[in-house]
């Protein structure tokens, strides 16, 4: 029905993801934790690196932080990724 109202270029949006980094933290004595690192192109021509973070299972906190090139943002995504294992998460 609403393909019908609307042109396709208007309501059709893609959103490529390049890379994803999940990592998990789990110890006996505490709850499993999870962090996720993703890159993904922007509908402005920019570079997006999101961040989630929580226990699994429940809704987690996110942010997400915009670059203008790709390099700048691979290298914000390594230093995330890196400051999560320091921290005892482990790729998943």
């Amino acid at each position: 029905m609403l393909s019908q109202l609307l042109p396709p270029r208007i309501y059709r949006v893609t959103i490529r993801c390049m890379a994803t980094c999940l990592l998990y933290r789990q110890t006996p004595a505490r709850v499993p934790r999870f962090y996720r690192v993703e890159l993904a192109m922007n509908l402005f021509s920019e570079v997006s690196v999101l961040r989630e973070w929580g226990v699994s299972g429940r809704n987690g906190q996110s942010v997400i932080n915009n670059f203008s090139n790709l390099r700048e943002a691979s290298v914000a995504a390594d230093r995330y990724r890196n400051r999560a294992l320091k921290r005892g998460y482990a790729r998943a």
